[in-house]
């Protein structure tokens, strides 16, 4: 059973990112601010939904929720600053853009920056255990999703719409096979040696 606060603060924000670990396309973040009396029967981390439960609670998310808002890091940022800095990044400017001002932030995983003069917590698995960064999880995750499937259509062969960017060994065969797109990040090691041969 997920935990609906923290902090004890009426205006908690969760928040949390989506893409760390893909070759391709933007590091995704997003900051939630749940209503104290938020109940959903299956809202969770969203790695542990299906990806049709993930779909169907985002406008729910977003239509009960206090304040949301999501941002994206795009590649060139992620290879510039890496991809720990972008996901920081991303969420402070996700609470940023926020309407309504957190009075106390809790973030997902353990490495955060702090934010303006607001407390935070960092949770590991934070995702699996407070109401608002499992939703900031899912808004990040569905969001990041539906772009990979936008560009997917731009280049097919990498299958996007499917892999999400992520290190599959159909997308590092694509790679050697076609080379990196604009939207790979050329930081990351996109081929291990065994695929640097020619196919």
């Amino acid at each position: 059973m997920l935990q609906a606060n923290y902090s004890g603060f009426l205006l908690e924000v969760g928040t949390d990112e989506a893409g760390r670990g893909c070759l391709a396309g933007p590091v995704v973040a997003a900051a939630v601010i749940l209503p104290k009396d938020f109940t959903h029967s299956f809202l969770n981390d969203s790695k542990q939904l299906s990806e049709k439960k993930r779909e169907a609670l985002r406008p729910i998310i977003e239509k009960e929720a206090l304040a949301f808002a999501v941002s994206f890091v795009w590649q060139e940022e992620v290879d510039r600053i890496n991809v720990l800095q972008a996901s920081i990044t991303g969420m402070h400017r996700s609470i940023e853009a926020l309407q309504t001002t957190p009075e106390f932030i809790i973030v997902d995983g353990n490495k955060f920056k702090k934010y303006k003069d607001i407390p935070h917590q960092t949770i590991v698995k934070g995702d699996a255990k407070y109401l608002s960064i499992a939703a900031a999880s899912i808004l990040a995750k569905t969001y990041r999703d539906e772009y990979m499937a936008k560009i997917d259509k731009e280049f097919p062969e990498y299958q996007w719409k499917k892999n999400k960017g992520y290190p599959t060994k159909s997308h590092r065969v694509a790679i050697a096979k076609h080379g990196p797109t604009q939207y790979h990040r050329k930081s990351f090691k996109l081929l291990p040696e065994q695929l640097k041969l020619k196919l």
